[in-house]
């Protein structure tokens, strides 16, 4: 087989860049070790930013996200000291929209369905030949039986544990991480949403979150040790202990209810550099992972196809590799961002084994300038909807 772009991962970034692709008449295959089934049945971050949702309209797959999506114009920030709000529309003109990643993986099979694109499921021992030469190839095996695509350029969208990143020489990259100390216990339930918007919650207890999905569908977090086990924790305990972390005016409106997902989430901060050797480019997991804490993963990822799908329009459409020549570093620039902003707002909000009386009379101190200054509400604002591509 042959195409012009091999797409290893059929998630969310991939299937986008896919989509983006066929727009302009680029030819991609998509590879996806899973079943449809499989990858749709992941429970994900459902809070997309402007940027995010600008790039499914262009790819024409924004129909139920307009219809469905909740747009939000704020969130809300709790601790012991009390609550209160940032207004985004206020503070940056714009919204965010809360849609489940589920959702628009479901949309963007959809399109690639709807248009004859090939995505090849189920495959098995990836490898990648030749990405620092100018004959790329990707070996693949279905059913046991071995598959060759050469292509121009492969896009690694396999997420952190995929074959793309570790096909760079570990000599050529350079790797960044921190691994919190705790993880997110988290719980999707069929009971209507605890507020109109997300609240983030500071406790002596811990963090908390309480999120949704649509009108009748919720998605709450506390956050716990990673030593825990979901098997520790019954419906009755969770909704107990969410309630602790939670101002009382919000716990006494809490509707709950059989759980039908539980989860324990690690949470860490992760980036190698380059995201990309010869021929091929990492983008979203495969290239940098943030804690969920302000929903910047998909989102990023999102910005990653942006910079990539304008390298690859440049250069089919008019021989132009500057886009793609320039790839890593625009892509990193906003990249770090997004990291600098998630592992602030993880700090602020959790509570760290060793945490000190200081520290912790810091973050005291952070949730009250964020309260009180507008300029700290504006700068909180304009990274929550996304900074510009």
């Amino acid at each position: 087989m042959r195409t012009q772009v091999v797409i290893i991962g059929g998630g969310p970034s991939g299937l986008l860049l896919g989509q983006l692709l066929h727009g302009i008449g680029v030819d991609a295959i998509v590879l996806e070790r899973k079943t449809r089934d499989y990858v749709l049945s992941r429970i994900r971050a459902g809070v997309l930013e402007r940027g995010t949702v600008g790039l499914l309209e262009q790819a024409g797959v924004d129909a139920r996200l307009k219809a469905q999506g909740m747009p939000h114009d704020g969130t809300l920030i709790a601790s012991d000291m009390g609550s209160f709000r940032v207004d985004f529309t206020e503070h940056t003109g714009t919204t965010v929209m809360v849609y489940g990643q589920t959702e628009v993986t479901r949309d963007l099979y959809d399109a690639r369905e709807a248009c004859g694109a090939q995505t090849i499921f189920d495959v098995a021992n990836v490898t990648i030949e030749g990405a620092d030469t100018d004959t790329p190839a990707v070996h693949f095996e279905v059913d046991g039986k071995p598959h060759t695509i050469a292509c121009d350029y492969i896009a690694g969208c396999d997420g952190f544990h995929g074959v793309s990143r570790k096909s760079i020489p570990e000599e050529k990259r350079r790797e960044f991480e921190k691994v919190y100390p705790f993880g997110w216990l988290g719980v999707l339930s069929e009971t209507p949403p605890v507020d109109d918007e997300l609240i983030y919650a500071n406790s002596e207890r811990g963090f908390a979150l309480c999120s949704m999905r649509n009108a009748n569908l919720s998605r709450y977090y506390v956050q716990c040790s990673m030593a825990d086990n979901v098997d520790n924790w019954s419906d009755q305990d969770f909704w107990t202990e969410l309630k602790r972390r939670l101002p009382q005016d919000v716990s006494a409106k809490l509707v709950t209810g059989p759980t039908i997902e539980k989860s324990i989430a690690p949470l860490r901060s992760f980036v190698t550099e380059p995201m990309r050797w010869g021929q091929l480019f990492l983008c979203g997991d495969a290239a940098h992972i943030v804690p969920p804490t302000g929903a910047k993963g998909l989102n990023t990822a999102a910005s990653d196809v942006h910079y990539l799908f304008e390298g690859f329009k440049s250069w089919y459409g008019s021989q132009d590799s500057a886009g793609l020549d320039t790839y890593s570093q625009r892509a990193l620039a906003r990249v770090w961002k997004a990291e600098r902003f998630s592992w602030w707002f993880s700090s602020l909000m959790h509570r760290f084994p060793d945490q000190s009386d200081f520290d912790l009379r810091m973050q005291q101190s952070e949730l009250e300038f964020l309260r009180t200054n507008d300029a700290a509400q504006k700068a909180f604002a304009e990274n929550y909807v996304g900074l510009p591509y």
